[in-house]
């Protein structure tokens, strides 16, 4: 996001409302694949970096 100078509110047509866009971003809730299919599509990013499991994080 710094690198493309994005904002939280840039992200809300990809995630949905900016309250679902603040639970991704501070890892409270994993995308979804809608979510990480748009990410690549309009950012161009990585779907393989969007779908890696957080190492910090333990499955379920």
């Amino acid at each position: 996001m710094e690198q493309s100078g994005l904002a939280p509110k840039d992200l809300v047509p990809m995630i949905g409302r900016l309250n679902r866009v603040y639970e991704i971003l501070d890892r409270r809730r994993p995308l979804t694949l809608k979510m990480v299919w748009r990410l690549h599509r309009e950012l161009g990013t990585p779907a393989e970096s969007l779908i890696k499991q957080d190492e910090r994080r333990k499955p379920a």
